[in-house]
This record gives structure tokens, C-alpha cells and sequence, in this order.
């Protein structure tokens, strides 16, 4: 029988594959006919992923619908040669796993080095590979090839330690796996060092964390990554070639094989299902691809929790279980591969170390002692030398994690070794840690357990709610640590005087813990944190200031980004709310350690200094009374003379005709170095010019890039402004606009990167500046289009458009507060509403959380004075309109 009829043979003995196409006919042998049974059987697959049959059925048969294909293919098109030469299958391939779209790659094995006879053969096959739609990475080498390659780089041995011969001759084959034996090249010891280093090195791309917004699920931290590294190490060591022979050689129990397939079943569910909805190799677990996979595995929303936050729930917790057998598997590999065991040292009768790993002295340690189960993170906080912990005593911790139950965490000792842990000098965050990975901090305080791989579908919060909390106690432990002093000083000084650090601890583990429960989720926390801190044998007030930080831990955050806290009566309001330094001495490192810890991109020198400056105008009035409201008139004469000395003497004689233009509200917005830098330039100009002034200069004292403008009023510049800001890709973070008595406005921007970045560079100075000239000098009053598109993360999400309204009686100003999606041009967009409306701004609080913006804008008529209420109804109507139709556009 032909190569032809064999390959219909087998294909019909496949039930899956029942209906073969006509156009395989006995002596018809076309691309087309191969395509149309690969596509057969690819749509096939599909329907029965749809069908939820097992994945494993799934993967391993799209393996063996591209065995037939290419078994076929070699047999028809090698020639006279195909009885000399192999056809192997490598990397994952090799292993019989494919994915729709993952790699196929294959090797020629040639028994000689010299393959110009059989070139034109081999050529002739892979074209005809490509003709029917298998895009397949190939290599082409003899034994001597493979021994070279596989010495020089370790990613090419390990592809071809788990080669499968798919047709040619066995002896040859055979002499392939005998030149790559571990007595020949990469021993076991060597393979698993190279190994653990890669892993490592991979970890670290990914920031040494799963629980990153879109992860990756073969290449992230937990990923199948890790699992095929436990594979590839026994398979190397012990000759295994599935994981179910590791249950038999005594490194997995039968629980913790179940708990590791079913992780990897589920990863091979989500990538596969990846694969179906892109029709391409894609492992990126994007926004829309969650949303997408929720749906196809049939999440519902609940209550309090998205269908999508479900799936990924079940994600992260499922690269938390392998990430924990990783560690575990590769330590037992480690001291059977490298380690000869030495004896132990003991260090009380409970626990001992072995290889420079903690380990208990009896197997029955935990239960005879359950409160050995914390004693373990206290004993490793003060022995910084060991390792970590033993494998034996990770499985026994798993399998007595029960213990710790109600009457474990009402327990006296209990307490005092939690609390022992916690006011450690050395290694709160990295135990707490470890004990959210072992489960033993789910267990303590159960509230946290149930955030454990929880996410929020959004682009502020870049990790899941228990990664987020531990991020931000890390946060605190460097403001700690004088090691770290450098970082941030002046938060380091005020955490290391803080009356009990632990505090700001207990604060951070429970200012997130009621999310998902529905209701103010600090509310709820602050209940559940003051309980816990009097169960564990604080004071009353000790308690209550915790409480207290986690009610508030947005407060410092919200009122400096969205309030104006240049107003001396927002700073006292907020003053009488903090009650006394010690309160916000806490609330202070609390709040910068959980906005660095939300989302990295979010934090920038702007925000620090922002956060700063808040609080040391916030310690000014603590230091002066409650009673005791800060003297306007004594603020503006100070920051004048501050703003004086800082002139040039012969600016300092013209300053008085400068500042006569001003209104007091001038020098109550503006600090004294703004004011310098105002007047130097306003004191240049010629009378009587009203051509529009641009200046761009870096903030050394406000961690941004200022930038001014100067122009008649009737050019109503806010829109053009932004407009030419926001397409040269430039994050306004803060407006401040006054109008002068001689009918100039003067318009100051804080601006960044749209990474976050401070803009040195001259010669991007020099572009804004002439990109704003060329717009504030035409005619025509309208703004420029923007044209630059919103990344793709934030196209994912749709943010209704929210308009509410507020009045400032003091300053006689109407505060308008937008909720609006976060898109190129919006603020563009708000100033032409304005324009239109005939609407006056005299600041506003520019706030980006994530894919939303949250901008506060201080508006009044263009005579001045508060809106009417029907003004106010038009201009919500007009931005609801324009918003909502460019958001639709994008």
C-alpha cells in the first residue's frame, strides 16, 4: 500500500475524523486534499472544545492529526531517501502536545553531516508543508550536529531531549538519544543548574510576579513554563516521561499529582481556548481575550463579582498552586540530584536545619503542636542563612493547614507569634509571603483567604487584591529600614518615628480586605481590622488608629489629586478630619506605600510631590491650632516676599507693576518659585503686546514640566492648549488658569510623559513650545484635532459619562467634577464645551485612574460668579453629548 493509502487508512480509524473529504481519493494526493483534512479536523477540535470534552484529548489528538499529516507527507515526498533519513518531532511537539496554533517543530536527522544528495528531497517536503498550511519550524542536522547544538545551547537540548521519532530508521534515532545520554553532555546536575537559572531569569522578565493584568499563561511566573520544568528535570534525572512516574519515585503524593494536573489542565483550557478565539499562537491573556474566555467557559455575574473576575480568580490562584509545587518539586530535585544530606542542626524540639533548609523533626510535628504552624515563619525571620523551607515540611504544611481553625485563632500564643512576626526586624514581607503561599494566611485571618487571586477588572489595579496588599506592607518595611533610606527620606524619617510600625502594617494587610463583599469596602474593612487588632492584644487605640487608617486610607489620595489645596480652607477642613499629627503621620505612608503598590505606572515624582506638599501644608495648620485658621494675609504677603528674593534686583522694581494685574486668588494658586518665574517673563514684555507668550521649564521643586501661556482672553486657549499637548503624547496633570485685570489669561500646565517620565530634554522642550506658538498665533478659534488613538487596554473598557456639580461659596466658584472614559483629547474636548457655553476656568485637578479620568474643573460665567442652574443643566447636557460621541468614535 502507498504512503497515500495509509495515511487514509489512519485517518479513518480516527472517529473523530469519520467524514474524510472526497477530494482524498486513492491516488489523489494534492495540497488541497491535505488542507481540507487538516481543516477538517482543526474545525473538529474546535467543536469539541465547545463541547467541553477533556483538554488533554484535545491536545494530544491535534498532535496526532499533524503525526498523520506529516508521516504522510514524508513518505510521498523524501524519495528513494526516506528510509535513510528521520523525521523527529521536537520541543513540545516532541512531548505529543499541540495547541491550535503552537509551534510545530521538527527535525531532519541525517546519518552523515553531508545532505547535499538529499537536499532537493527535504526542500521539496517542507515546501509541501507549507502548501497545505503547517508552518513549521525546522532544522536539519546529523548526530554530530545534535551533540554540537545541544552542548552550546541549553534551549536546543532540552527541544531535542524530548524528540519523538515520527518515521525513518530507529537505529538511527536511537544513536541520536545514546550521543545526547547525560554521561555524554549536560549531566543531570549541570541540566537542572541550567535549568532552575533559566527559570529564574524568566521569572524575572515578568517581574517575579503572576499576578500581572494580562499574564502570560505559558511564560509567566506559574505558568506551563514551570510545569515543563519540573518535567523536563525529572525526565532527565529519572528517565520519567510523564508526572505520574514522580508519584511512583516518591516526590509527589497522589493529592499533590491531582492538584497538578488539574492545574495544568486548566492552563491548557485557557491557552487552547486562547489559540481558538485569535486563530493564531497567542498566550497573552489579554483584557478582551478574559472577557471572551469568562464567556466561553460559561462565568455568570454575580452580585459582587464579574464573570470575568471569576476566571481570573481561578486563574491566579491556579499559578499560585503550581508555583508552590515548583518550588517544592525542584527543592527535592535539588537534594537528590546535587545535595548530599548533611545532619541536621537542631534548633528546638520542634525544628531543625538540613542543607541550609528549615525542616520539622517529627512528621507529626504540626499536629501535635499546631502552633509550630507560625512558630516556622518566626524561626526563618531569625535565621536570615537558611534557604527557606524544606519540601517535606511544605507538603506537611499543606496537609495541616485545617488546624488553624477558630479555636487556633483565638489562642493567647497564637497571637503573640503573629504578632512576633509581624514586629520582626528582618523579614515581614518576605514571610508574609511565604505564608500567603503556603495558605497559612488565608487561614489566620480568613477575610484575606477569600482575596486571595481576586482582581479588579480594571487598568488601576495591576494585581490581585492579596499581591496589591502585600506589595504595599512591602512599601512600608522600605520606609522602615534605614538601609533604604535613600529611596525616599523624608517618608523614611517619619515611618521610623512612628510609635508602632506594626500599626501601618496591620492598617495595610486590612485596607483592602472587604473588596468584592459589595458596600464601602473601607467601611467594612475598618470593622473587620479593629476585631482582629484586639484579638491579637493591642490597646484600644492602637485598634482604633488602625481602624481609623483603613476607613481612610483614600482621603490623603482623593482630597490632594481632586481638591484645591491651595485654598487654606480645604487644608483646614482636612486638617480638623486628621485630628493630630499622629494620625497623619500614618495616613501618610500609608497612603504613598498603597499608590506605589497599586500599579507602578501610576506613581511618577509629581504625585510624590504632590502628596508632599499636601502634607506639609496639612502639619502647618496642625502646628498652628484648629483654632487657629491660617491668616490669608499673611500667606500671600509671605509668598510674595519669598517670590521677591528670589528675583533678580532689577525684576524686583518692576514686580509691584506686575502684581497689580493680579488678583489675591493669584498668589494663593501659585507657589513662590511660580510666581518668580511669571514675573521674570511678564516684566520682558513690551506694553501693549498682546501677541500669545509660550515658556516651557522644568519643576524641579513639583517633580513636572511646566508650561505657560500668556494670551488675550478672547482666544479662549484651554481647548488649542490641551489639544497640542495631548497629541504630542503628553500627560496634562494640573491646570491653573486667572485672568488679569488687564484682560490677559495666563494658563499653566503641569505636564509628564505619557510614561510618567519628567521631560529634561531640550530638544523636547523646544518642540512643545513651538508646537503651542503655531497654534495660539492663527486666527480661527478652534482647537486642533487630536488624532493620536488610546492604547489598546483602554479601548477594552467603557466608561459612562458622569457630570456633577458642586459649589466652592468661599471663592465663588461652581466646581464641576467629570467621570468620563480616558481618551486623546478629552480635555480638548471639555474645553470647546466650555468655549461654547461661555464658561470661565480658573483651575483644574487632572486624575487618571486607570482607564477612567476623574478631573475637577473650577468654572465660572465669563463675568464672573456661580452658574445658574439652567447653565448648569446645558453645559452637563453639552459634555454628556460630546464625550459619550467620542467615545464612540475611538
Amino acid at each position: 500500500m502507498n504512503a497515500h493509502g495509509k495515511f487514509l487508512d489512519q485517518i479513518a480509524d480516527w472517529p473523530y475524523l469519520t467524514a474524510v473529504p472526497a477530494a482524498l481519493e486513492e491516488g489523489q494526493f494534492s495540497p488541497i486534499s491535505f488542507r481540507q483534512v487538516l481543516d477538517q479536523g482543526s474545525e473538529l477540535l474546535k467543536e469539541r472544545f465547545q463541547a467541553d470534552e477533556p483538554i488533554e484529548d484535545l491536545v494530544r489528538d491535534r498532535a496526532r492529526l499533524v503525526d498523520l499529516a506529516l508521516r504522510a507527507a514524508w513518505l510521498n515526498h523524501a524519495g528513494k531517501f526516506a528510509g535513510d533519513l528521520g523525521l523527529v518531532a521536537v520541543g513540545g511537539y516532541g512531548r505529543g502536545e499541540l495547541h491550535p496554533s503552537s509551534d510545530i517543530d521538527i527535525m531532519v536527522l541525517l546519518p552523515k553531516s553531508d545532505s547535499a544528495d538529499w537536499q532537493p528531497d527535504i526542500e521539496r517536503f517542507l515546501t509541501f508543508l507549507w502548501d497545505i498550511g503547517l508552518e513549521v519550524g525546522h532544522s536539519v542536522r546529523s548526530i554530530d550536529d545534535c551533540q554540537r547544538e545541544s552542548l552550546a545551547d541549553i534551549s536546543v537540548a532540552t527541544t531535542l531531549f524530548e524528540a519523538r521519532l515520527l518515521a525513518g530508521p530507529e537505529p538511527l534515532f536511537a544513536g541520536m538519544r545514546r550521543a545526547l545520554a547525560p554521561d555524554r553532555l549536560w549531566s543531570s546536575q549541570d541540566f537542572f543548574e541550567a535549568k532552575v537559572k533559566e527559570q529564574t531569569e524568566r521569572h524575572h522578565r515578568y517581574f517575579d510576579t503572576a499576578y500581572n493584568l494580562e499574564p502570560n499563561v505559558k511564560s509567566s511566573p506559574g505558568g506551563l513554563r514551570d510545569v515543563q520544568t519540573i518535567g523536563w528535570v525529572a525526565k532527565r534525572h529519572f528517565g520519567t516521561d510523564t508526572l505520574d512516574e514522580l508519584v511512583a519515585h516518591g516526590f509527589l503524593t497522589r493529592e499533590e499529582l491531582r492538584k497538578l494536573q488539574a492545574a495544568q489542565s486548566f492552563l491548557w483550557k485557557v491557552r487552547f481556548g486562547l489559540h481558538v478565539l485569535t486563530g493564531r499562537r497567542e498566550d497573552r491573556l489579554l483584557f478582551d481575550y478574559q472577557i471572551k474566555l469568562s464567556k466561553l467557559f460559561g462565568y455568570e455575574d454575580a452580585s459582587f463579582t464579574l464573570a470575568v473576575e471569576q476566571l481570573m480568580q481561578k486563574y491566579y490562584r491556579t499559578v499560585m498552586d503550581i508555583s508552590l509545587l515548583n518550588e517544592m518539586l525542584l527543592q527535592l530535585f535539588r537534594e537528590a540530584i546535587l545535595t548530599q544530606s548533611a545532619p541536621p542542626l537542631p534548633i528546638n524540639a520542634r525544628f531543625q536545619i538540613r542543607n541550609d533548609y528549615l525542616e520539622v523533626t517529627h512528621p507529626e510535628v504540626f499536629a501535635r503542636s499546631p502552633s509550630a504552624l507560625l512558630e516556622l515563619f518566626v524561626l526563618l525571620q531569625q535565621h536570615p542563612e537558611v534557604r527557606g523551607v524544606r519540601a517535606e515540611t511544605i507538603r506537611l504544611i499543606g496537609t495541616h493547614v485545617g488546624l488553624i481553625d477558630e479555636e487556633f485563632r483565638q489562642n493567647p500564643r497564637h497571637h503573640r507569634l503573629f504578632m512576633e512576626i509581624l514586629c520582626a526586624p528582618v523579614g515581614v514581607t518576605h514571610e508574609l509571603r511565604r505564608m500567603n503561599l503556603y495558605g497559612v494566611l488565608g487561614r489566620y485571618i480568613p477575610s484575606f483567604g477569600r482575596v486571595v487571586g481576586r482582581m479588579q477588572y480594571d487598568l488601576f489595579h495591576a494585581y490581585t487584591v492579596d499581591a496589591h496588599t502585600l506589595f504595599v506592607v512591602s512599601n512600608l518595611r522600605r520606609f522602615a529600614m534605614p538601609k533604604f533610606n535613600h529611596e525616599f527620606p523624608a517618608l523614611s524619617q517619619i515611618m521610623q518615628s512612628l510609635p508602632r510600625q506594626e500599626v501601618a502594617y496591620l492598617a495595610a494587610l486590612f485596607h483592602d480586605i472587604a473588596k468584592g463583599r459589595g458596600g464601602d469596602h473601607s467601611e467594612l474593612g475598618a470593622v473587620d481590622a479593629e476585631a482582629f487588632c484586639l484579638e491579637q492584644g493591642l490597646g484600644r487605640y492602637e485598634a482604633r488608629l488602625a481602624a481609623w487608617l483603613v476607613r481612610n486610607h483614600l482621603i490623603l489620595s482623593i482630597t490632594s489629586q481632586k481638591k484645591d489645596i491651595s485654598d487654606p480652607d480645604i487644608i483646614q477642613q482636612f486638617a480638623r478630619h486628621v485630628g493630630d499629627q499622629v494620625h497623619l503621620d500614618y495616613l501618610y505612608v500609608l497612603t504613598v506605600a498603597d499608590v506605589r503598590g497599586t500599579n507602578p505606572k501610576l506613581w511618577n515624582s509629581w504625585k510624590a510631590r504632590l502628596f508632599e506638599e499636601f502634607y506639609e501644608r496639612t502639619k502647618r495648620a496642625l502646628r498652628r491650632g484648629l483654632e487657629t485658621p491660617i491668616d490669608q494675609e499673611q500667606l500671600i504677603r509671605e509668598t510674595q516676599d519669598q517670590a521677591l528674593a528670589e528675583l533678580p534686583a532689577e525684576v524686583q522694581k518692576q514686580a509691584a507693576a506686575v502684581w497689580t494685574q493680579w488678583t489675591e486668588a493669584y498668589f494663593l494658586r501659585y507657589t513662590p518659585e511660580e510666581i518668580a518665574w511669571h514675573t521674570a517673563l511678564l516684566a520682558e514684555r513690551p506694553p501693549n503686546d498682546d501677541t500669545p507668550l509660550v515658556a516651557v521649564r522644568q519643576l524641579t521643586d513639583r517633580g513636572g514640566t511646566a508650561v505657560l501661556t500668556y494670551t488675550p482672553r478672547r482666544l479662549r486657549s484651554f481647548a488649542r492648549t490641551t489639544g497640542v499637548l495631548d497629541q504630542m503624547g503628553l500627560n496634562v496633570v494640573d491646570a491653573r488658569l486667572i485672568t488679569s485685570a488687564n484682560g490677559f489669561s495666563l494658563e499653566t500646565y503641569v505636564v509628564l510623559e505619557d510614561n510618567g517620565a519628567v521631560i529634561t530634554d531640550a530638544v523636547r522642550i523646544r518642540e512643545i513650545e513651538r508646537g503651542l506658538w503655531r497654534v495660539l498665533q492663527q486666527v480661527e478659534d478652534s482647537p486642533p484635532a487630536v488624532t493620536r488613538r488610546a492604547p489598546r487596554q483602554v479601548r477594552m473598557f467603557w466608561t459612562p459619562t458622569q457630570v456633577n456639580f458642586g459649589v466652592d461659596t468661599r471663592n465663588q466658584r461652581t466646581i464641576l467634577e467629570l467621570i468620563a472614559a480616558d481618551r486623546p483629547g478629552l480635555l480638548s474636548e471639555v474645553g470647546r464645551v466650555f468655549r461654547a457655553e461661555r464658561i470661565a476656568i480658573n483651575g483644574a485637578k487632572i486624575m487618571t485612574v486607570g482607564e477612567r479620568a476623574e478631573d475637577v474643573f473650577y468654572i465660572t460665567r465669563e463675568d464672573g460668579g456661580l452658574l445658574k442652574e439652567e447653565s448648569c443643566q446645558r453645559v452637563q447636557e453639552a459634555l454628556m453629548q460630546a464625550l459619550d460621541r467620542r467615545e464612540a468614535r475611538s
